[in-house]
């Protein structure tokens, strides 16, 4: 699958042709996930609607959730304003970190909100 000349033209990658993904739940607004994402990535999350990200670590393209079942059905992409952060809106089914957690940032607050 090939990304749209118009939409690649747009995008900053980093040395390795990665470009950061965060991924937002649609309902609740909650921060899933950071991934990363490189053109055929991206090609195929708009195609296919199934969030699709780049495994730096496995160098090689995976979509979220096939095989344990916590997928992202994508409803909006959108480019930031300087082309290198994509903003994925999802409904998410089960956890989005790898740990099972809702969100990857679930784990550690450094700073706690103030009343």
């Amino acid at each position: 699958m090939t990304l749209d000349p118009a939409i690649a033209a747009r995008l900053k990658r980093n040395a390795d042709g990665l470009f950061a993904a965060v991924v937002q739940e649609r309902d609740s607004r909650d921060v899933l996930m950071v991934a990363w994402m490189n053109d055929e990535a991206l090609a195929r999350t708009l195609r296919t609607r199934e969030a699709t990200y780049y495994s730096r670590s496995r160098g090689e393209l995976w979509i979220k959730g096939a095989t344990s079942g916590n997928r992202q059905r994508v409803h909006s992409v959108r480019l930031d304003c300087d082309g290198d952060t994509v903003l994925l809106e999802v409904d998410q089914v089960g956890g989005a970190c790898h740990t099972g957690d809702h969100s990857c940032f679930d784990a550690d607050v450094l700073l706690a909100q103030q009343n």
